[in-house]
C-alpha cells in the first residue's frame, strides 16, 4: 500500500509546485514567505504547509524561483526585456520574433497579455534553463499591427459578435447593440476594436462597414481586400490630383531629354495588360553593334514628392493582382494612360541604354531621362509566334533581340542563377466572374526575352550606383538583396528529393545552384514537378529591400535593384529619384529614411502576395463547387498532424484529407519523414505520393476544399 500513498503525495507536491508558480508569476517583483503562499493557496493543514516548503526547495533547485532574502521567495526572471513581433498559434500560445535573439521566445496562452497576430510587444524574459527554448511573458503591447478585422456577424438579443475570417485571430469581437451599424445575422462585415477591458475574454468593437452576404462574389473579393487592409478606391484628393495632370508633353520638356522617337520601339506584355511599364528600342549602329534601349515609364516626373499622389503611393507601396481585378498603386489616369507606354503615343521615360555586340556582351551603357514613341505592341503570344515562325511584324528585330536574350540567360545560369519557372494557375472567367476553366501560364522565350533585358537594366543601374571602379561606392541606394539559402532547409529538401532519385550538392554556393537547376530541369513535366518546385522555393531566403548590399543569390548577381516597374512598385520610384539625384551630382542622403520605407514596402508586398493567394484559393473553391462527389487524381503536397494536403493533377486546386477521413486505420503524423503512418497495418501516405480523391466539400467562406481518399 505504501507506493500508492507515495504516488498520491508526489502528485500533490506537483500540484502545489504548479500553484506556487502561478501565484509568483502574477507579481514577479513581490516576494512571499511560505505562510503567505499557503494562505494564498488556501492551505491550512500543517502537513500541507510542510509540502509548500518542500515545493519551494524543489523549485529553487530547478532554478525557477529565487530567495532574495532568507525565507522569502519570488519568481526568478532575468530582468531582461526584448521587443518583438507576435506570431500566434491556433492553441492560443505565441512566439515572439525579435532581432535581439537568435531564437523565438515562447509565450504560454495565459501570458500573451491579449496580444494579437503581428503586434509589436515588450517581453519580460524568464531565466533560461539548460537545453530549453527561451520563454517569457508579454508585459506591454507597444503597437497593434491591426485593429480592423473581417468576419461574419452572429447576433444575440442585445449584442453581437464578429467571428473573424482569419485563423490567426483566435478571439471573437464583442459588438454592443448600438455599434452594429445595421449589420444582420450571417452577413460579412468589418469590425474595428475600440477597447479590450482588463478582465474581458473578448475585445470590444464596432462595425465600420457591412460588406454583404457571404458567397456573393463582390462581397468575398472585398472581404479579401479588407482582411489585408488593402484599399478598394482612392481618396478624392488623390483622384483629383491625378485628373489635373496633363497628358500632352511640352516641347520644353522634350528638349531636356534624349530623344528616341525615331528609333524603333515596342512593348511585349500580357494580352490583358493596361499598365505598360517598359518598352525596348533597337537599332544597328554604324560599327555593326546593336543599341538596345530599356525604357521605363517616368513615374517620378508626374508623382512629385509631398503630393497626395506620392503619399498614397507610399502607403500602398505596390499594385495588387487579384484573380479578377487589379488594385493599382496609382490612379487609372496615371497607371493606364499618362505613364503607360501605349502604342503610337509619345511618352516620357527613364532609360538604360546599352551598346552590345552579337555575343550579348555590354560594351557601353548610358542612363538618363528620355522620350519615346512606341511603334508596336506585342502580346507574349504574338512575340512567341514571331520567334517560332521567324515571320511576322519586325521579325528580324524580334529574333535578333531574342538571340541576345538567350545568350544572356545561358551566361546567367552558368554563373549560378536559379531557374524557377513554375506554371502559374489562371482562370477563364465569364461575364459574372465565374470560373469556367483553368489554364496554366508558362514562361516561353518571349517571356524570357523581356525578363533578361529587365534583369540587365536592374543589375546595371545597381552596379552603376553601387560601384565606383571595382569598389563599393558607399552611396545610399535601393538594393534588392537575396541571402544564401538556409543550410538546414536545404538538407531537409535534399533528404526529401532523394526518394525521387534527385541529388543536391552542398559543397559550395555554385554547386548548390547547379544541382538545384539540374533537379528543376529533370523534374519538369513530372507528377512531382509543382510540389518539388514549391519546396525548393521555400528552402530559399526571402528577397528584401535594403541599403546594405549583400548581392542576390537567386539571380547570381553581385548588385541588383528594382528599376523597371515604377507604375506598380514604389521602391522603383525611389530608385528613379536616387539615380537622377546622383546623375545630377547629388550627395548621398541618409540611409535611415530609406530603411523605414523599405520595411514598409516589404510588408505591403507580403500582404499583397497573401491577398493574391487568397483570391486564387477562393476561385479554385468556386471552380470546384459543382464537382462535389467527383473523383480526381492528385499528389500529396503537404502533411500535417491533422491531415494531408492534396494538389489535383488536372487543375492544381489544393484540398485537405483530414486524418479522421482515412477509414482503413488509425494514422499518426511522422514529422521527420513528411508522412502519416497507419498504426495497425503500417501503411504510409507521404509527401509526393499519388492518390485518388473524391471532393467532399467546397466551402467558399473558408476558401477550403475537403477531400476524402478513394
Amino acid at each position: 500500500m505504501k507506493p500508492k500513498k507515495s504516488n498520491k503525495r508526489l502528485k500533490r507536491l506537483a500540484k502545489i509546485e504548479k500553484a506556487i508558480l502561478g501565484v509568483l508569476r502574477e507579481d514577479r517583483l513581490k516576494s512571499y514567505n511560505y505562510k503567505q503562499l499557503s494562505a494564498k493557496l488556501g492551505i491550512k493543514d500543517h502537513h500541507e504547509r510542510d509540502m509548500v516548503l518542500q515545493s519551494l526547495a524543489a523549485l529553487r533547485k530547478q532554478d525557477l524561483v529565487e530567495e532574495p532574502e532568507r525565507g522569502r521567495f519570488r519568481y526568478k526572471h532575468s530582468d531582461h526585456f526584448i521587443i518583438g513581433k507576435v506570431d500566434l498559434t491556433s492553441k492560443g500560445s505565441a512566439y515572439v520574433i525579435s532581432e535581439e535573439l537568435d531564437q523565438d521566445v515562447y509565450i504560454t496562452p495565459r501570458n500573451t497579455f491579449n496580444a494579437l497576430q503581428g503586434d509589436l510587444v515588450k517581453v519580460l524574459m524568464y531565466a533560461q534553463r539548460k537545453n530549453k527554448k527561451p520563454e517569457g511573458e508579454i508585459v506591454e503591447i507597444i503597437e497593434r499591427s491591426r485593429t480592423e478585422f473581417v468576419g461574419t456577424i452572429e447576433l444575440s438579443k442585445n449584442y453581437g459578435f464578429l467571428v473573424p475570417d482569419s485563423r490567426k485571430m483566435i478571439v471573437d469581437i464583442y459588438i454592443p447593440e448600438g455599434k452594429l451599424n445595421g449589420a444582420k445575422h450571417g452577413q460579412k462585415a468589418v469590425a474595428k476594436i475600440t477597447d479590450w477591458p482588463e478582465k474581458a475574454s473578448s475585445p470590444f468593437g464596432e462595425i465600420i462597414e457591412v460588406l454583404g452576404n457571404p458567397g456573393d462574389h463582390e462581397v468575398e473579393i472585398h472581404s479579401i481586400l479588407a482582411e489585408y487592409g488593402l484599399p478598394r478606391e482612392f481618396p478624392a484628393e488623390v483622384e483629383q490630383e491625378a485628373e489635373n495632370i496633363k497628358e500632352s508633353i511640352s516641347e520644353s520638356e522634350i528638349k531636356k531629354r534624349r530623344d528616341f522617337r525615331e528609333v524603333f520601339t515596342f512593348t511585349i506584355d500580357p494580352h490583358d495588360a493596361k499598365d505598360f511599364d517598359d518598352a525596348l528600342s533597337f537599332q544597328v549602329l554604324d560599327n555593326g553593334n546593336y543599341e538596345i534601349g530599356i525604357h521605363i515609364a517616368d513615374v517620378s516626373h508626374y508623382v512629385r514628392e509631398d503630393s497626395y499622389l506620392e503619399k498614397e503611393a507610399v502607403e500602398r507601396a505596390t499594385s495588387v493582382y487579384l484573380v479578377d481585378r487589379v488594385v493599382p498603386m496609382l490612379p487609372e489616369k496615371l497607371s493606364n494612360k499618362v505613364c503607360s507606354l501605349r502604342p503610337h503615343e509619345e511618352k516620357l521615360t527613364f532609360s538604360a541604354v546599352f551598346e552590345m555586340n552579337s555575343e550579348a556582351e555590354v560594351l557601353n551603357s548610358w542612363f538618363g531621362r528620355t522620350v519615346i514613341y512606341s511603334d508596336h505592341r506585342y502580346t507574349y503570344e504574338d512575340a512567341q509566334a514571331v520567334i517560332e515562325s521567324k515571320e511576322g511584324p519586325n521579325a528580324e528585330v524580334i529574333n535578333t533581340i531574342n538571340n541576345l536574350a538567350l545568350k544572356m540567360r545561358q551566361e546567367r545560369m552558368q554563373n549560378g542563377a536559379l531557374a524557377f519557372d513554375r506554371a502559374e494557375v489562371k482562370f477563364h472567367l465569364d461575364e459574372n466572374n465565374n470560373p469556367t476553366g483553368v489554364y496554366f501560364k508558362e514562361s516561353k522565350e518571349a517571356n524570357h526575352l523581356i525578363e533578361e533585358f529587365m534583369l540587365l537594366a536592374n543589375r546595371s543601374v545597381a552596379e552603376f550606383i553601387g560601384r565606383e571602379g571595382k569598389k563599393p561606392s558607399g552611396k545610399t541606394f535601393v538594393y534588392r538583396i537575396h541571402d544564401d539559402p538556409d543550410p538546414d532547409k536545404l538538407r531537409d529538401l535534399g533528404t526529401f528529393v532523394k526518394q525521387f532519385g534527385y541529388d543536391l550538392n552542398y559543397q559550395n554556393s555554385r554547386a548548390i545552384s547547379h544541382s538545384l537547376n539540374k533537379m528543376l530541369s529533370q523534374v519538369k513535366g513530372k507528377a512531382e514537378d509543382n510540389m518539388i518546385s514549391k519546396l525548393a522555393i521555400r528552402s530559399m531566403a526571402k528577397a528584401v529591400y535594403s541599403t546594405d548590399n549583400i548581392g542576390h543569390y537567386g539571380l547570381g548577381f553581385e548588385y541588383y535593384t528594382h528599376f523597371t516597374s515604377p507604375i506598380r512598385r514604389y521602391p522603383d520610384v525611389m530608385v528613379h529619384r536616387l539615380l537622377q539625384h546622383y546623375l545630377d551630382g547629388g550627395k548621398s542622403p541618409s540611409q535611415e529614411h530609406y530603411e523605414e520605407l523599405f520595411e514598409h514596402s516589404s510588408d505591403r508586398e507580403r500582404l499583397a502576395t497573401e491577398a493574391e493567394r487568397d483570391s486564387v484559393k477562393y476561385m479554385q473553391v468556386k471552380f470546384m463547387e459543382d464537382k462535389v462527389g467527383e473523383t480526381f487524381m492528385g499528389t500529396i503536397s503537404g502533411v500535417t498532424e491533422w491531415g494531408v494536403f492534396v494538389e489535383l493533377r488536372d487543375n492544381h486546386c489544393e484540398g485537405m484529407i483530414r486524418i479522421r477521413d482515412f477509414k482503413d486505420d488509425y494514422y499518426s503524423f511522422d514529422e521527420s519523414n513528411f508522412c502519416i503512418v497507419g498504426d495497425r497495418y503500417g501503411k504510409i501516405f507521404q509527401l509526393g505520393d499519388d492518390i485518388a480523391i473524391q471532393v467532399k466539400n467546397a466551402d467558399l467562406e473558408k476558401k477550403q476544399l475537403d477531400f476524402v481518399p478513394v
